[in-house]
């Protein structure tokens, strides 16, 4: 569905903005590469938070979401005391919300592309220890409300009966 059709609503694409810390510096003087990759899975809470999908609500269904892959470009240095915006913007996602793959983007204060990150997962059940659907709710706004990409992937859910021939 595209940006701006009935039912799609469009959610503001930066879901963090966080000031760059002296310990997350390395011995170059520039933020180190595990903080890059904290920035984002932090924007990746927020963004969840803002669907309703608090660490309570996630408890209480007894789900909470893994990932796959995560994989991450740096483009430009980032300083201390920079100050960073982090996208999440859904770029492929199952029908039913069980996997789901975002593409997210850190922008130093001066508007400059410093970071791109892409990361793949899914949904565990924290009981079962195997993969799931959120619940309903959840998985109507995950659908509807997130931010996309330009190229966004809205898959089938996979046939689980097994052809024999």
């Amino acid at each position: 569905m595209p940006d701006g059709a009935p039912g799609f609503i469009i959610m503001d694409k930066f879901f963090l903005e966080a000031k760059v810390l002296w310990a997350q510096i390395d011995a170059n003087m520039h933020l180190r590469h595990s903080a890059y990759a904290d920035f984002a899975a932090q924007a990746r809470l927020e963004m969840l938070e803002r669907l309703g999908m608090n660490i309570t609500v996630m408890q209480e269904a007894k789900i909470g979401p893994i990932l796959f892959r995560e994989e991450s470009v740096y483009l430009r240095e980032v300083m201390l005391g920079h100050t960073v915006r982090v996208t999440c913007l859904l770029g492929k996602c199952r029908e039913d919300g069980s996997r789901w793959s975002f593409l997210q983007e850190i922008f130093r204060d001066d508007g400059v592309l410093a970071a791109r990150i892409q990361v793949d997962g899914a949904w565990i059940d924290m009981v079962k220890r195997k993969l799931t659907a959120p619940p309903e709710p959840f998985r109507e706004r995950f659908l509807k409300e997130l931010p996309r990409t330009d190229d966004f992937v809205l898959e089938p859910v996979p046939d689980k009966t097994i052809q024999k021939g």
